[in-house]
């Protein structure tokens, strides 16, 4: 059940329908990106993306589920698809993401993946 709200979720991000996606989210909801970069809003991550990326999707390959106490974890294994801010493609980037739930709700997400590796670097860098 929760593998399928967190596709589900996953969908909804992508076409950026912030007000739906919220609907997954706890009160106390966070998630954490490479870097440590830790946010608590849809709204930061929207913004943090900005300054990444134009566009960006998941290709799903494999789910895993399973209960840990009051809580359900959710982990999603795929690639990430989309275009750079220069315009360039972004291809067949491993993904890993961690879902957990409580009472039905999504309290944490943590992120790993290895896009910086392949995003055009800035000239400072």
């Amino acid at each position: 059940m929760s593998t399928e709200k967190v596709k589900k979720f996953l969908r909804i991000m992508e076409e950026r329908d912030l007000e739906t996606a919220r609907t997954f989210l706890a009160p106390d909801f966070r998630m954490t990106f490479p870097g440590g970069v830790t946010m608590t809003t849809l709204d930061e991550l929207v913004e943090w993306s900005k300054g990444r990326y134009k566009s960006i999707s998941k290709t799903f390959e494999d789910f895993d589920e399973f209960q840990d106490g009051d809580e359900t974890v959710v982990y999603s294994t795929g690639m990430l698809n989309g275009e750079a801010l220069d315009g360039s493609a972004i291809s067949e980037v491993r993904y890993i993401d961690r879902f957990v739930f409580r009472d039905g709700l999504m309290v944490d997400q943590q992120v790993w993946n290895d896009l910086a590796d392949v995003l055009p670097k800035s000239p400072a860098s």
